[in-house]
């Protein structure tokens, strides 16, 4: 018989060739036109950290020139100005900390330090600061041009010693252990470089001595600079003590305290350097004639350059240390970072000595001339003329003195070559795949005067030593774990595709040192009856997905398309019975195991929180823990088993996956990037876009997509995100198992509350409990996932009817122990608590939002009265309300959609008028143009910074539209509803809409054909469903295709059979599929029946209980409908009291044109009506709007 079909298939592989796949899309693969992006992008981020750091160093060479006392374009009497500009310099960085740090320890962390970290970074940051301002404003004004840019290099003298201690610990290390042999060429290298740069460092501080001190006579005030210069140089050194920490056992407990208590210890560094910088700049005055008050004297158009100079250099130095972190992300940390910097102080001097020549010929007739003028207006060729002086008025160019000259040049040529020596350790860091800034760089800032060298130095000499950095080694076991029910076959083509194409990805077979995966699929009440009950078989979605797994084996198998080559048979798998059902066992193509289990409802509890926590004790319990405790058994050694228990834990991660989910292998491996890069993230979630046609899915696009860009991206910024989608989500193996998370999330529901909290949004309770326990979860934009949403009104609504009352009670849940949390939680603050507070309160007034919004539409539409518009808004939502207490739910949602399109209708006329009125008025500057123009470009802002999905800015205009529907209408189906627990989506009541191939192809047969008793064997209707309908003229509509083996198994079907077991049956209809039946072992056997009887034991129908929780929905759903709309009543009457007073509180705002001309008595009021609007909306967006900014 096998030979047989075996033949049959080799006979029509001849004739039938061609195919029909699905559609499969794998990644991407570079090509030219990414390859020529990838370098463009490096270009233009290289040459944008060359062009700032060149324009920072620049701008301030020439402040530190016009601060100087031989300078012409800003005369002695207006040197503060100067001064001050390089004091704002100096701090400007510092206020950027103070201010990162102050919002980090608002929103985030707020550890404080101990008293001997408070004692060293204070004394350290003193020194650091009063280096550099004494270098900087009081010593480097004294030197000519070719001293200043170069000077600023010395400051890797301490580094470059720190250096050389470390390779003398490294070497007593290695005697140590002589069989540790190391290359001579390698340890001679890293010997050379530091003992070369600080010979270097020292030369270029005996050169300069000479050079100021022999060759020529220098005035006493210039003496004294030079000494002061060296001295300060040797402070500003100490800066970047803390990344040559670990040498010192002292200094490593130090540093490793203020990884922990960063944002208070920033702080306080910033503030003390403010402060020491600021003293200085004020006893500079002593014994210096320089005015403080002359800086009110100072022309306008020399403080105007000298302020823009003071800009120019912030500002450039601010965006440089951004593109530099970029490049470094970038991995093009040489070509974008390494090279700019060292080119940067030669590119300075050529454009600095580069008018030397021109001025060269008169500059005794310049000299003379500007001494004896009063300059009120700086030009560029004042400025070039000030730089080239400095270096000009020196007595060894002016005489030409070559020794003099020869030792200036090398001077500068030795500093130069000591900062490239002291930092050649750059040159071969190695950057992980994704890479945190803190882990690059030691200090969160740069230095204001010392851009290039604070950014060369203040990378890490060591890798730094990360916290539970044993748990991140090594390889992690990733099981992805998808729940089904009444999936589609495309669906379950796109969840399976992902699968083989992760298997593809990730071989089993080859040792990949990053991560491994295991697929499972559970399949919720995956039986029906047969024979009158007698029995039971798989119903038609099992069937139809052993259907999916066959074909897309088969697409994965065949790489080769040759007719040539005989097609192997697809390899024999495992079908066994369970005592919660079945389960199927696949060895995937690559090697990667799949396990399809199959659910019984009466042997097992079924719905989807149920089978999360099945896959959860399966895997984290029997799968992980077992295997320790019976190694114990065999072996002991309790510590070391505790210890790779532990690491295990950390290392093994749970996907959680919707039956419909399409993902692509790079967005696992980033959600896997952000668990093993953060050991305190318990989960992380990606961004997810919802797929399918229709005007309901296209208003769904732009509502998932501002759903992340404003409100995932401020809670990722205030705080950390509260909800990880359960349709793909990586959970961290430790944080399930922590106290209180996996064992509650077991707790069957007792209360009507727990009903709403813990069955109709599980995913959110179960962050809810990850929260509350400590860890945080995380959010990453570029990890993308795709899911089917609904297609159809009553559809969506439903599935909002569930999700609406779980995430007001889950959130409620977690402001409740908003105290407890906020202690247990580093990433959840209370000023977080507060804006999540905010955040519940626009959403609970969400409904009386848009009725102030519909009557501001009235009043401007129709010029109704405000009271009377007020009115009009809110009887329509009323008499709403009132329907929605009487009528079954489906006539709710069928007047809802009536209410949409006129609402519709109305927001389109709104849109119309507004633009209208700005016509008219020849203004936008009227309250209602500027918040439609405000709230485009907000909108289309946004959309821009996320240029991969601009394109849904199209529907932005059709989810304007539907404002009323979505945050009013649906909002109160969602609070009138809440009683109803039953799931809302993918219920269809016995109806199958969607059959396998096979399946159909069986109907056709019964329709065609006499009803034969055979029929009856395995494929009756359940006793539990309703018969399915279905007709000749419909399957011809699904245009089934029917090949000649398949027609020989159903005609097997029809023949007379006797009784199957769901097996037999099963591998009946998989025969070109063959699975081998199995059996469990007896402990894992013993385990299921454990956990059903302990947890997963079918609950049974009582039907007083049955009614006695569904009056306490009603009677929960009546005090939170009560509570609801009489918040929302009581907004409304505040804003109809505010407008019954009238003119004492309308803002009356004057009309301005797009010029800026203000027209004279004509003003725009803004009623209580707009207020309130603005108050209640705007507040909330714009908070979300700049946290997005941040974000990106």
């Amino acid at each position: 018989m096998e030979e047989r079909k075996q033949k049959k298939s080799e006979f029509r592989q001849a004739w039938d060739a061609c195919r029909e796949v699905p559609v499969i899309q794998d990644e991407q693969k570079i090509r030219k036109r990414l390859s020529f992006m990838k370098w463009f992008c490096c270009s233009m981020v290289g040459t944008l950290v060359f062009v700032l750091t060149v324009l920072s160093k620049t701008s301030f060479l020439i402040l530190v020139t016009l601060a100087s006392n031989v300078t012409m374009s800003a005369p002695i009497g207006q040197k503060s100005s100067a001064m001050l500009s390089i004091g704002c310099v100096l701090v400007g960085p510092n206020i950027l900390l103070l201010l990162k740090s102050l919002w980090k320890f608002i929103f985030k962390s707020a550890i404080r330090p101990s008293i001997k970290t408070i004692i060293w970074v204070l004394f350290v940051e003193f020194l650091v600061s009063l280096g550099e301002a004494v270098l900087t404003v009081v010593a480097m004004p004294h030197f000519d041009i070719v001293t200043n840019v170069m000077i600023l290099n010395s400051v890797s003298i301490l580094s470059a010693v720190f250096q050389v201690v470390d390779q003398c610990r490294a070497r007593c290390k290695r005697e140590d252990v002589p069989h540790k042999p190391k290359s001579c060429k390698v340890e001679c290298g890293k010997w050379f470089r530091p003992i070369t740069a600080i010979i270097f460092i020292i030369l270029g501080y005996s050169l300069f001595i000479i050079s100021y001190l022999v060759t020529e006579e220098s005035p006493l005030q210039v003496k004294r600079s030079v000494y002061l210069a060296i001295v300060g140089t040797i402070f500003v050194s100490f800066n970047w003590w803390e990344n040559y920490s670990s040498m010192f056992p002292f200094l490593k407990d130090i540093s490793k305290d203020i990884a922990n208590s960063q944002n208070v210890v920033c702080i306080l560094s910033s503030v003390m350097k403010i402060l020491v910088t600021a003293a200085v700049l004020g006893a500079i005055g002593i014994g210096d004639p320089l005015d403080w008050t002359s800086l009110r004297l100072t022309p306008t158009c020399v403080s105007n350059t000298i302020f823009g100079l003071m800009g120019i250099q912030i500002v450039s130095s601010a965006m440089c240390r951004w593109f530099v972190v970029v490049a470094c992300k970038m991995h093009a940390l040489r070509r974008c970072f390494v090279v700019p910097m060292y080119l940067s102080s030669v590119v300075v001097l050529l454009l600095c000595l580069s008018p030397l020549a021109i001025f060269k010929q008169k500059s005794k007739s310049n000299m003379s001339f500007c001494m004896n003028q009063t300059i009120n207006t700086i030009s560029l060729n004042s400025l070039m003329y000030d730089i080239t002086y400095t270096l000009s008025s020196r007595r060894i160019v002016s005489e030409m003195n070559v020794v003099g000259l020869v030792v200036l040049g090398m001077c500068a040529l030795s500093w130069w070559l000591g900062l490239i020596l002291s930092t050649g350790y750059i040159w071969f860091l190695k950057i992980q795949r994704i890479e945190r800034t803190h882990d690059l760089f030691v200090k969160r800032m740069y230095e204001g005067a010392f851009l290039e060298q604070s950014m060369l130095l203040n990378t890490r000499f060591v890798a730094r030593e990360k916290k539970n950095d044993e748990g991140s080694k090594g390889p992690v076991t990733v099981y992805l774990c998808a729940t089904m029910w009444h999936e589609t076959y495309d669906e379950m083509m796109k969840i399976i595709i992902s699968m083989f194409r992760l298997d593809k990805f990730r071989p089993k077979t080859n040792n990949h040192n990053d991560a491994s995966f295991e697929f499972h699929i559970y399949f919720d009440d995956a039986f029906k009856d047969v024979q009158n009950g007698t029995m039971r078989h798989v119903n038609e979605y099992a069937e139809i997905l052993v259907d999916v797994i066959k074909e897309v084996y088969t697409i994965f198998s065949d790489d080769d398309l040759c007719i040539f080559k005989k097609k192997p048979r697809l390899p024999q798998q495992k079908i066994i019975s369970t005592p919660y059902g079945g389960r199927l066992e696949y060895t995937l193509p690559k090697g990667n195991i799949m396990m399809v289990h199959l659910k019984d409802k009466q042997l097992i509890r079924h719905k989807k929180r149920w089978s999360q926590i099945m896959y959860l004790y399966y895997i984290l319990g029997w799968r992980l823990n077992s295997k320790y405790l019976k190694m114990f058994e065999m072996f002991g050694h309790v510590d070391k088993l505790r210890n790779n228990l532990k690491k295990e834990k950390e290392n093994t991660y749970i996907l959680a996956l919707d039956g419909d989910t399409d993902f692509q292998p790079s967005a696992v491996m980033l959600l896997i990037d952000r668990l093993k890069l953060y050991p305190e993230v318990g989960a992380a979630c990606g961004r997810i876009h919802p797929t399918g046609t229709g005007p309901m899915v296209w208003y769904q696009k732009f509502e998932y997509a501002v759903g992340h860009w404003l409100q995932k991206t401020a809670e990722h910024v205030f705080g950390c995100v509260l909800c990880s989608p359960g349709c793909f989500s990586l959970f961290r193996g430790a944080a399930l198992m922590d106290d209180n998370v996996m064992k509650r999330y077991t707790t069957k529901p007792t209360e009507a509350s727990h009903h709403i909290q813990y069955d109709q949004g599980e995913d959110r309770w179960l962050c809810t409990l990850l929260l509350q326990q400590g860890w945080r979860v995380e959010y990453n934009a570029a990890s993308d996932a795709y899911t089917n949403a609904p297609q159809d009104f009553k559809e969506f609504y439903n599935q909002r009817r569930r999700w609406g009352p779980s995430t007001m009670a889950n959130t409620i849940d977690l402001l409740g122990s908003g105290g407890l949390t906020t202690q247990q939680n580093s990433s959840i603050s209370k000023p977080y608590i507060i804006y999540q507070v905010i955040s519940m309160g626009a959403s609970i007034l969400g409904p009386a939002t848009i009725c102030l919004m519909i009557a501001g539409s009235f009043t401007f539409i129709m010029n109704m009265e405000q009271n009377a518009a007020l009115i009009a808004a809110t009887v329509p939502p009323t008499i709403y309300v009132a329907l929605c207490f009487k009528v079954k739910a489906e006539i709710q949602i069928q007047i809802a959609a009536v209410m949409s399109v006129l609402y519709a209708f109305l927001m389109t006329g709104t849109i119309l008028s507004i633009i209208g009125d700005i016509v008219k008025n020849q203004t936008f500057m009227t309250p209602s143009g500027l918040f439609l123009i405000s709230m485009t470009l907000l909108y289309f802002i946004t959309a821009a910074l996320h240029p991969q999905e601009f394109s849904l800015v199209i529907y932005g205009v059709l989810y304007f539209l539907c404002i009323p529907s979505g945050y009013l209408l649906l909002s109160i189906y969602s609070i009138v509803n809440m009683n109803n627990v039953s799931w809302g989506t993918r219920e269809t009541g016995g109806k199958v809409e969607t059959v396998a191939v096979s399946a159909i192809k069986r109907q056709v047969i019964q329709a065609a054909c006499c009803k034969c008793p055979c029929w009856n064997n395995s494929d009756t209707t359940s006793v539990n469903e309703p018969p399915t309908k279905s007709t000749v003229s419909e399957e011809g509509d699904l245009k089934v295709h029917m090949d000649s083996e398949e027609t020989e198994r159903s005609n097997e079907c029809i023949t007379p059979q006797t009784q199957r077991s769901w097996i037999e049956d099963l591998q009946v209809k998989s025969h070109d599929f063959p699975l081998h039946q199995d059996t469990l072992s007896e402990d894992e056997t013993e385990f299921w029946k454990e956990l059903q009887k302990r947890y997963l034991e079918p609950l049974k129908e009582n039907k007083e209980q049955q009614e006695k929780v569904a009056e306490e929905l009603k009677g929960l759903r009546n005090k939170v409908a009560f509570v609801f709309f009489i918040c929302n009543a009581l907004w409304l009457m505040a804003t109809f009291f505010l407008q019954t007073i009238g003119k004492p509180v309308t803002l009356s705002i004057p009309k301005m044109y797009p010029n800026g001309i203000v027209a004279k008595d004509e003003t725009f009021s803004v009623d209580p009506i707009s207020l309130m609007f603005l108050l209640s909306f705007t507040l909330l967006l714009f908070m979300q709007f700049f946290a997005m900014l941040y974000h990106r």
